[in-house]
């Protein structure tokens, strides 16, 4: 009896490692050990969604980065709107020139609207929307808090408000819209996309007003630009804490349920060894139980 219990606890090791060296655990389920278990099933679930927050942040920072060039691209076109309007300053008593002049200042208008109203993203489009509206960006998750947001501003970044697509005439006012159809403080009869150096009586005064408010509306873009910068940083900082956190976790579940393959692999050499020897006992016990009995005959 003692022979043949021993060799079923060696049997049963024996079954127990080789299923480790198989799966590659120590603990394939609560049974093995139901605390480690729980433990490693948690972190391995906060690894999980810690890799759907790492997918948002992706998307997040593609987002800023469409809207980082097309931010880039409008101070190019505000500087040439700003080299047409000196241009047209020397040229305040000929019409023809202003004409010409003109025609340029319309084109990088519609320049303008169309690098804003295309810098789409996922449906999103930041540059266009409607001011003082809050975009929460996905920054991390976990199960007592819940999710944490990364939030912009579109006061600070949108350049027209709702209702201007590409294809709109630069004929554009409004009192309460983005950085580009405002009317001016300055020269307060048009917006930068509706500005009009061929307008009757304008004077070079006129002129002098409306580079003064290019020149707001460009140091406004450039702080938009800066603004995006910064929150292209803090994505990508937290893109970093969350790859670290989440290979912590990762190591952490190992640590608790991966098995040691060397080890296992060692154990089952040694149980197999032992496996045949009980084997053997378990032979020799069953001769003597058959030699006793003869006696008995």
């Amino acid at each position: 009896m003692t022979a043949l219990l021993s060799l079923n606890n060696t049997q049963q090791s024996l079954a127990k490692f080789e299923n480790q060296v198989s799966t590659g655990l120590k603990i394939g389920s609560a049974a093995d050990n139901a605390s480690y278990w729980s433990i490693a099933t948690s972190m391995t679930s906060q690894v999980g969604a810690l890799g759907a927050v790492s997918n948002a942040l992706s998307e997040s920072g593609s987002m800023l980065a469409t809207m980082s060039a097309a931010l880039q691209s409008t101070v190019s076109i505000m500087d040439n709107i700003k080299n047409d309007l000196i241009t047209a300053g020397a040229d305040t008593g000929d019409a023809s020139a202003l004409q010409k002049v003109q025609t340029d200042i319309q084109t990088q208008q519609q320049a303008l609207i169309s690098m804003g109203t295309s810098a789409i993203f996922n449906n999103q489009n930041l540059l266009a929307a409607a001011t003082g509206t809050s975009v929460n960006m996905v920054a991390s998750y976990d199960a007592t808090n819940g999710l944490s947001y990364i939030t912009l501003n579109t006061s600070n970044t949108a350049l027209f408000g709702t209702g201007v697509s590409a294809g709109s005439t630069a004929n554009l006012e409004v009192t309460s819209g983005g950085i580009l159809d405002t009317k001016g403080a300055n020269f307060t009869g048009a917006s930068v996309l509706s500005l009009d150096v061929t307008a009757s009586g304008l004077t070079s005064g006129d002129i002098s007003n409306m580079l003064k408010d290019v020149e707001t509306a460009l140091s406004s873009i450039e702080s938009a630009a800066s603004t995006i910068g910064a929150t292209q940083t803090n994505i990508t900082e937290q893109q970093n804490f969350v790859s670290a956190l989440s290979d912590s976790l990762t190591s952490g579940v190992g640590s608790l349920v991966d098995a040691d393959m060397n080890q296992a692999s060692t154990r089952i050499s040694a149980l197999q060894v032992q496996q045949q020897l009980g084997v053997q006992a378990l032979s020799i016990a069953n001769s003597n139980t058959q030699l006793i009995l003869r006696l008995f005959q």
